[in-house]
């Protein structure tokens, strides 16, 4: 059986991070990207999955449809998955619609004018820390960290 080993918030989705520190931390060999407009856009989809290992598969899925994305290219292959979303709404959405997770990984969330900067690599805004807030009081963990080794950088 298949364990989700990793939910991550981080805007830039997959990038050298996730390649190089995430993927070796985990030994995840599938990653979904869920994000309804990337979902779209195979160019996008192409241009990530190339900087993935060959020995990891990628899926671009939309927010509602992760669960059974999940469910039917995850589990019940016994793979170890990461999930990452773009911001803190898609993931409340997710585990709102029955995409439960008990710790949230906010690795990554550029700093635009309105957000107050968290820690050295996540800024939200006002919506941003109600959403966390929210996922907070369902019981899930927020984890503030760029990469593996970092400490927990703010608790909620």
């Amino acid at each position: 059986m298949a364990a989700v080993i990793l939910v991550r918030i981080d805007n830039r989705l997959i990038h050298g991070q996730i390649i190089e520190t995430w993927l070796p931390y985990t030994g995840a060999q599938r990653v979904f990207v869920a994000n309804d407009e990337l979902v779209h856009d195979v160019l996008q989809q192409e241009i990530m999955s190339l900087a993935i290992p060959q020995t990891v598969d990628s899926f671009f899925v939309s927010v509602e449809g992760l669960s059974r994305a999940v469910e039917d290219n995850g589990y019940g292959e016994g793979h170890d998955v990461i999930i990452l979303f773009s911001n803190c709404s898609d993931a409340r959405r997710a585990f709102d619609a029955g995409f439960g997770f008990d710790i949230l990984n906010v690795g990554n969330v550029h700093y635009s004018p309105g957000k107050r900067q968290v820690s050295p690599s996540v800024a939200l805004s006002d919506e941003d820390e109600s959403c966390l807030r929210h996922l907070s009081r369902k019981g899930v963990e927020l984890d503030f960290r760029c990469v593996p080794n970092d400490q927990v950088q703010v608790r909620f």
